[in-house]
């Protein structure tokens, strides 16, 4: 399995229907409401012959009221 991150900068008023949108997909293991440069953080895993590009766009980028994203690749598990 593939673990990883991406944080969502969402539009004004919107973190709270990406944040459902996302649950209701049954994309992501975990979503948080977290402070700073980003409204949420999301945790995903996929499978390890699925590329996260691809997922990201077909299932991330789609999701409406999402201004902009960042995602973080993980390597190890400490």
């Amino acid at each position: 399995m593939q673990c990883f991150f991406v944080e969502f900068q969402c539009k004004l008023g919107q973190a709270y229907a990406v944040a459902d949108e996302i649950a209701n997909r049954e994309i992501a293991s975990e979503v948080y409401s977290v402070s700073g440069e980003y409204d949420l953080l999301a945790k995903f895993y996929i499978e390890d012959d699925i590329d996260i590009g691809r997922f990201i766009a077909e299932n991330v980028h789609t999701i409406p009221g999402i201004e902009r994203t960042h995602t973080m690749l993980t390597f190890k598990a400490f």
